[in-house]
Parts: C-alpha cells; structure tokens; sequence
C-alpha cells in the first residue's frame, strides 16, 4: 500500500516534465508555494501509510487545502506589501524535513526489524 502515493509522484512527474505549460511571471510564487504545500501532504501521506494510519480522505483534503492556503497566504502577502509566503515556505520545508526523517525512520526500523528476525 505504501507503494501508491510514491508511484502517484512518480506519475505526475513524468506528466508534468512531459506537457509544456508556461506559468505566467506572476503566478509563479504562488505555484512554488503550492507545490511546496502538496509536497508536504504526500510525504505526510507516506509517513501515516508506513504509521499504519493512513486515510485518504485526510490526504486529499490536506492536500488541497494546504495548497490553497499556502497560495492565499502569499496572494494576501503581495496585496498587503509584505513577503508572508516566507512564512509557508518556512513552515512547509520544516514539516517536509520532519515528514521524511520520520519516513526515513520507519523505512530502517522496517529494514533493521527485517534483518533481526531473519538472522534467528
């Protein structure tokens, strides 16, 4: 099961490096700031699969509402003058890092389990 949400990225990878689409200059910000957000939910997705409490209700609401937001934030940032999409920058790429230490984590506690069973 933890295999769907990593061949999900894998897919929309190939997609995404296949079709050229231009984002217009002023849209950019936005969209690195929303990439980044859904970054953050399929990681997040990962780390609840390998937990063993995954949902994905909770996943694809997570992830539209993380990249709405994240967006929105930096949308209100540029109207108010001031650079809030730092702050989700920020708060995302911490929350990325934490998702995969403890993707990381789980993935050798799996392996060193595996390994010390099989030795028995």
């Amino acid at each position: 099961m933890w295999f769907l949400p990593v061949f999900g990225l894998i897919i929309g990878a190939i997609i995404g490096s296949t079709i050229t689409f231009q984002v217009p200059p002023i849209y950019v910000k936005y969209m690195s700031i929303a990439v980044l957000a859904s970054l953050d939910s399929v990681f997040g997705g990962i780390k609840s699969i390998l937990e063993d409490h995954f949902d994905g209700t909770i996943l694809l609401t997570g992830f539209f509402t993380n990249a709405l937001l994240a967006a929105l934030l930096a949308y209100l940032g540029d109207r108010l003058g001031v650079d809030l999409y730092y702050a989700a920058v920020f708060a995302f790429g911490v929350r990325l890092f934490h998702n995969l230490a403890s993707i990381r984590h789980n993935i050798l506690l799996m392996y060193r389990t595996k390994k010390a069973n099989g030795m028995r």
